[in-house]
């Protein structure tokens, strides 16, 4: 099987100029970027498809390796559905924002720079756990335990040191 040299490099342009598309700020841009890579997926499963055979409908004298197969014509109806249901759903999104602040760029809020801005340290993360984290640790009774809470005896190793099995 050779593949159409034509269709592969339609479809690379077609994918290189949708992702070009998705990464702008437009959404209207966004949209056609949705679409065009849409577009180039039909055809990548159009030429994995194989060359045109006949229909697949049953004949005692046709040979099985000449028939089409189906398979492909039907991922491509399954693609053709899915990406009107996006680009329906995304003109709803186009026409909302249009109609709530009358332009088309998505803008960045003052969150978004916060966020942006704050370094990637993470006190919560970062923080010591403790050996024990059961719900069922026996507290700490002294002040010295509570000062050194990985010190403190649980139920656990309080067994284990006994000579019981953990």
């Amino acid at each position: 099987m050779s593949i159409n040299l034509t269709l592969l490099i339609v479809m690379g342009v077609l994918y290189a100029c949708g992702i070009y598309l998705i990464l702008e700020r437009s959404l209207t841009r966004v949209l056609l970027g949705l679409m065009l890579l849409a577009n180039a997926t039909n055809l990548l499963i159009l030429t994995t498809g194989g060359y045109a055979g006949l229909a697949p409908l049953f004949s005692k004298e046709t040979d099985p390796g000449a028939y089409n197969d189906p398979l492909p014509q039907a991922l491509i109806l399954t693609s053709i559905v899915i990406s009107f249901a996006v680009t329906a759903f995304m003109l709803g999104i186009i026409y909302r924002t249009w109609a709530l602040a009358r332009q088309d760029e998505i803008q960045d809020d003052v969150e978004d720079r916060r966020v942006a801005k704050t370094p990637s340290y993470d006190a919560e993360d970062d923080a010591i756990v403790p050996l024990e984290t059961s719900e069922f640790a026996i507290t700490p009774s002294t002040p010295e335990e509570r000062l050194h809470p990985e010190e403190t005896e649980t139920p656990k190793t309080a067994k284990s040191r006994e000579g019981g099995s953990a």
